[in-house]
């Protein structure tokens, strides 16, 4: 995964995103790729629940993902049953000198590379292993070659395309999949994924915010979220990404502190709706029990036992729980989570 640049430039900013998926200008999220340490600090908090499980990384290439050599050296600890991995061909990461994907297919693993910080160590394990092979086809998701190993899965956890990231979820949750996927903030507005926020079927993972990615040799060096690292290899960092999963999270990783009060002449309501708009979700006041719009940034401390999730304001029109257009005194505002306080018990 590491590409030779040149020396390092600007400090490593906030961490930010990954994806695959050919591009032609780098710019395009599709074409960046995640860091090992990304998926260690997320995947560790669900161990117990990976047990077991034949886990699919979809859009992987099996030489240079990330997800794979982390699987790899974790397939003893987390007591996998299965990994495969699957690379699309026409992405800039694709390692096949022809127009097949590729695929790995990992039912045990020696334990000598357990947890092995050498790289080199797995990628020798990867080609004297006849793990890997060619697909029938590109390696698209999509396809129904690549949609057998995903019935055939239990997990998906995968950095997708940002661009595809909708029709792959439409998937997962179609073959009723658990998942981990890393997307942009905005994915939880979308029409395809709001439902299930609301309900309670899908949640923000730990990791909620700055991600860096890996991205490709002809990126253009830019003033932010852009460095080289010593070993050459060029990065960009997102401020907005997150992890999205129907796995459990923990709730009592969710503290929301607040200690502003309710004042009608402080808080302004929207025009066409009976609720408060908050700017931020340090805001939101500890004594109202109305209905409250939030940033989307709330979601990282939504705690269900706390507060109930009435719906969403963005478009007005999305879905059932898309339930206006957010403007106050005449303006609109970005889009906002509708929430509510529950009751008080006593």
């Amino acid at each position: 995964m590491l590409k030779k640049g040149k020396i390092m430039t600007t400090p490593i900013p906030k961490i930010g995103n990954s994806i695959l998926n050919k591009a032609k200008h780098s710019n395009n999220t599709d074409e960046w790729y995640t860091d090992y340490k990304t998926i260690e600090k997320e995947v560790i908090h669900y161990e117990s629940q990976l047990n077991g499980k034949k886990i699919l990384c979809n859009c992987d290439d099996p030489y240079e993902s990330a997800f794979a050599k982390y699987f790899i050296k974790n397939f003893n600890k987390l007591k996998l049953k299965k990994l495969v991995c699957i690379s699309y061909s026409k992405s800039v990461m694709h390692t096949s000198k022809n127009d097949k994907g590729l695929i790995l297919v990992v039912e045990n693993v020696p334990s000598e590379l357990d947890n092995t910080l050498n790289d080199t160590s797995i990628l020798k394990y990867l080609q004297e292993s006849g793990s890997i092979n060619n697909l029938k086809g590109d390696g698209d998701f999509r396809s129904k070659e690549c949609l057998e190993y995903l019935i055939d899965s239990d997990i998906i956890i995968t950095n997708p395309p940002f661009s595809k990231f909708n029709e792959l979820f439409s998937l997962i949750t179609k073959y009723n999949k658990k998942y981990l996927l890393i997307c942009n903030q905005n994915a939880v507005t979308y029409k395809e994924i709001f439902p299930y926020i609301k309900n309670n079927l899908a949640f923000v993972g730990y990791h909620f915010g700055d991600m860096a990615f890996k991205v490709p040799d002809d990126t253009e060096p830019r003033k932010t979220r852009f460095w080289i690292d010593e070993n050459g290899q060029k990065w960009r960092s997102l401020g907005n990404a997150m992890w999205l999963t129907n796995l459990h999270v923990l709730k009592d990783s969710r503290k929301l502190k607040s200690e502003h009060i309710y004042d009608k002449n402080k808080y302004s309501k929207y025009d066409n709706f009976d609720a408060i708009h908050l700017a931020k979700v340090a805001e939101i006041p500890v004594d109202y029990d109305g209905i409250m719009g939030v940033p989307v940034t709330y979601l990282k401390y939504h705690n269900d036992d706390d507060f109930e999730i009435i719906g969403e304001a963005n478009h007005g029109s999305d879905n059932e729980y898309d339930l206006f257009k957010p403007q106050v005194n005449g303006k609109e505002t970005f889009k906002r989570i509708l929430i509510k306080r529950r009751k008080r018990q006593g």
